[in-house]
């Protein structure tokens, strides 16, 4: 088992861990494997809910 950071890389679609990929093309860094797997649902979920936020923002529902 491989101890520290996992990432995810855009270019591959592979979880790996730094040193692997450049890391212009890494997201990451994550605690898990599993995590770095799901890294574009984590992001997209983010974006969602920041998106949501700033709707609410910029209508006054703060």
């Amino acid at each position: 088992m491989c101890d520290g950071a996992w990432y995810y890389n855009v270019k591959t679609g592979a979880v790996v861990q730094e040193g692997e990929a450049p890391s212009k093309d890494r997201l990451g860094p994550f605690a898990t494997r599993e995590e770095a797997a799901k890294a574009l649902d984590t992001i997209r979920k983010r974006e969602e809910r920041k998106s949501a936020e700033d709707s609410d923002w910029n209508n006054g529902d703060n």
